[in-house]
């Protein structure tokens, strides 16, 4: 099996680190590049945990590009350390790589690699859009040079997380966001409807604290803030599992149930409304009303082991 390339854009926290885990242990696909943007915290320091992350897991090589500091429409608002914390990934010290970061920027970075592997190139994103968006706009033609994106964001069902209509995401770079939605590429949208289904429990991250191994050690370690932060959501100790499930149906490792090819707008204006993705969920049932060139997944539901079969990959690091 040759392994296809990937380029993954985040704004790393916790959920970020997992994803990123998982994507340094998946055989199907090489990670080819890795762009950062502000989100969880600011894309210097998301650049500078994507380093010292993928030096832990030997994987030191691979180019790391900051991106965008701020969205389109004003400035960055801060990190969220009360869920990832000060630092992105949960305050612990994992030590600084002895990489940099690439001189090019991410949006440059990925232009260049959809041009290196035209028509094979795929994007997993789990930040805002600010970067796709950019290189969008250097590169008209950039839907057409790569295979497809999945993006982690959104919520078609379900209630935001940010406010009552829209997630982290999305929220924070909505012109991003309508401009990456709107652009004529397969997109796979896996939103706040299945990323909260699936948890992490405390018996998985012991598992992955008991394994010895210095990634996944990291990560349970980091996890211990992200339970803190979900014991009001669900009651318990876990967490939900946004990235890293993202990345598991990106590689093809988690396989959705439920996922309709839909038109998805998102509401950028100044409103109550703003960040919104609006699904025409209409269009699975029986393709009515029809929507004729759809060409957005929307991930509803996902296999019910699915939390199991991340731990399992994140323990072969």
């Amino acid at each position: 099996m040759t392994a296809q390339p990937l380029y993954f854009d985040c704004d790393t926290g916790i959920d970020d680190s997992m994803a990123l885990a998982y994507l340094l242990a998946s055989p199907e696909i090489e990670i080819a590049g890795i762009g950062t943007v502000s989100g969880n915290v600011n894309s210097t320091q998301a650049a500078r945990n994507t380093l010292a992350l993928t030096q832990l897991a030997g994987r030191a090589t691979i180019p790391v590009a900051v991106g965008a500091a701020d969205p389109q429409a004003g400035t960055y608002g801060g990190s969220v350390p009360h869920i990832h914390g000060h630092n992105g990934i949960g305050d612990i010290t994992v030590p600084d790589s002895a990489q940099s970061a690439v001189a090019q920027d991410a949006a440059d970075m990925i232009i260049e690699l959809a041009r290196t592997h035209r028509g094979k190139l795929r994007l997993l994103t789990t930040g805002p859009l600010t970067n796709v968006a950019e290189a969008l706009r250097r590169e008209p033609e950039l839907p057409s040079l790569v295979q497809d994106i999945t993006i982690m964001g959104g919520a078609a069902q379900q209630s935001g997380n940010v406010t009552p209509v829209a997630e982290a995401n999305i929220h924070n770079d909505p012109e991003a966001a309508a401009e990456v939605l709107a652009a004529p590429w397969d997109i796979t949208l896996v939103p706040l409807d299945v990323t909260l289904a699936h948890t992490l429990e405390e018996a998985d991250r012991r598992r992955l604290l008991d394994s010895g191994r210095p990634l996944p050690v990291a990560l349970g370690e980091m996890m211990d803030l992200y339970y803190d932060f979900y014991l009001e959501t669900f009651g318990r100790r876990c967490c939900a599992v946004h990235d890293p499930l993202a990345a598991a149906i990106a590689v093809g490792g988690v396989v959705p149930t439920l996922a309709p090819s839909v038109d998805v707008v998102v509401d950028a204006t100044q409103g109550p409304g703003r960040g919104q993705t609006i699904c025409d969920l209409r269009g699975q049932f029986l393709n009515y009303p029809p929507q004729k060139g759809a060409h957005c997944r929307v991930v509803l539901k996902a296999g019910p082991d699915s939390a199991a079969h991340l731990v399992e990959r994140l323990l072969t690091l």
